[in-house]
């Protein structure tokens, strides 16, 4: 056990963090704090941090993490100093806090444990619940115009709760975290709708059954106005060049813009594009400098302006190598239906008519395999492999249950040995696919 008093530097200052806080996204269930007690009360012995700025609140089970890094770029580009909170991190754990794309420096994070090193002791928040109060500390003492702040898991008992923000947004819903959130749509719908606030306005990405009276009712208890953007915005893909996707978007059937580009190649971004353009709509009235033209240059820098990672990512291009975080049933679904696309063009192209698709794949061990193995393509090489945390799932029992599917492959002991069996194995025409976990991608990249 490492001892406070012996730190020396910022990576024995996350050690010490990592080993005595329960993170969710290493362990799963055992970090989950089913209320907000925790945070409340470091809140508290912050000063109330999070009524010192305004803020904009982002749920979904897809899409969220897409969605607030684009606002955030339109809000810099804007001429706004910009707080964005996400999680998880790929590669550094100063990714989650940034302002206007910079991450949090590595002294303030150090600091803020010595200083307030005597609330961990009393109050033993998570992972999650401390690294939520060193934001919004942050954001207070940086004194930003706004922070769009993602939540990390839920909504109702999400650390990120507390707030009262600007604007409520909800991505969408669809199965993921099921054994907390709940084992049907309308459960998990009730937990993120928990997000919206009394007289706050909320943006609902798309209009979904299951969901839509849930978040209705809600917005009405709450005496808040609800916009459904699917209702409102349609978007459809004109061209991809080079990793920038554009858009014709449609608001009620008539052209808004014939051609809106975003640095984001991954086609499931037409459904966040409307979520969007829906938000800023509403953000408008409250924040003047925002117009079309900061809005165009905010979408075409979203990944220079805020450091956004593996969202379609193209890491090679001999062979085309992608990544891509979608770790659930119908985000992974997007990716692999854009994939499938890829496979059709180049078929149709006779320089690359003998394409193939290496997949290298791994998932958690609190999914259920089945529902993820079930929507995967059968005529792909997969490459089974385990990321290095203890929530990953055995590659040799993801392989074994894959055959159940008429998935084949082989497993591996790392994702590193998985992608280099992957490589030594595709030809250049080839395409490779590295996904089925946020923690497979981070080792990648």
């Amino acid at each position: 056990q490492i001892k406070f008093s012996n730190f020396v530097n910022y990576s024995e200052t996350l050690e010490y963090l990592f080993s005595r806080l329960p993170m969710f996204h290493r362990i799963g269930a055992a970090a989950y704090k089913a209320d907000l007690k925790n945070i409340i009360a470091l809140s508290e012995t912050l000063n109330n941090p999070e009524k010192k700025f305004k803020s904009i609140h982002v749920a979904g089970t897809n899409g969220k993490g897409s969605v607030s890094h684009m606002i955030a770029s339109v809000l810099q580009e804007s001429g706004y100093k910009t707080g964005l909170f996400t999680s998880p991190h790929l590669k550094d754990f100063r990714e989650r806090i940034r302002i206007n794309g910079q991450m949090i420096d590595e002294e303030t994070i150090t600091d803020f444990i010595e200083n307030h090193k005597s609330s961990f002791d009393v109050i033993e928040p998570s992972f999650f619940e401390w690294t939520t109060a060193l934001a919004f500390k942050y954001f207070e003492k940086e004194k930003v115009d706004i922070a769009v702040i993602e939540t990390g898991l839920g909504g109702r008992l999400d650390s990120t709760n507390i707030i009262n923000p600007e604007l409520s947004i909800i991505t969408n819903i669809s199965f993921d975290h099921m054994q907390l959130l709940g084992d049907t749509l309308e459960k998990i719908a009730t937990e993120k709708a928990g997000i919206i606030k009394k007289r706050i306005d909320v943006v609902i990405g798309e209009r979904q059954k299951e969901s839509e009276n849930i978040f209705i009712d809600k917005a009405k208890e709450k005496n808040s106005s609800i916009v459904f953007a699917s209702d409102h915005y349609q978007s459809e893909i004109i061209s991809l060049v080079n990793e920038v996707q554009t858009f014709r978007i449609r608001k009620n059937d008539t052209i808004l813009y014939d051609n809106l580009s975003i640095d984001l190649s991954g086609a499931y971004q037409l459904r966040n594009i409307c979520t969007v353009l829906q938000t800023l709509e509403l953000l408008k009235k409250k924040f003047s400098k925002i117009d079309d033209d900061k809005i165009r240059r905010g979408l075409q820098k979203i990944k220079a302006n805020t450091g956004l990672l593996g969202r379609w990512q193209v890491i090679n291009k001999n062979p085309i190598t992608i990544a891509d975080v979608g770790h659930n049933e119908a985000g992974i679904k997007y990716v692999m239906d854009q994939l499938n696309s890829m496979l059709e063009k180049n078929q149709d192209d006779k320089t690359h008519n003998k394409t193939k698709l290496h997949i290298v794949f791994g998932i958690v061990n609190d999914k259920d395999p089945s529902r993820i193995l079930a929507i995967l393509p059968k005529h792909a090489s997969y490459y089974f492999c385990k990321a290095n945390i203890p929530r990953a799932l055995d590659a040799d029992e993801l392989k074994k249950t894959a055959v159940t599917f008429n998935i084949l492959g082989e497993s591996y002991s790392s994702v590193k040995t998985a992608l280099e069996a992957a490589q030594k194995n595709a030809n250049k025409e080839d395409i490779i696919f590295i996904g089925g976990s946020t923690f497979v991608v981070a080792e990648i990249i």
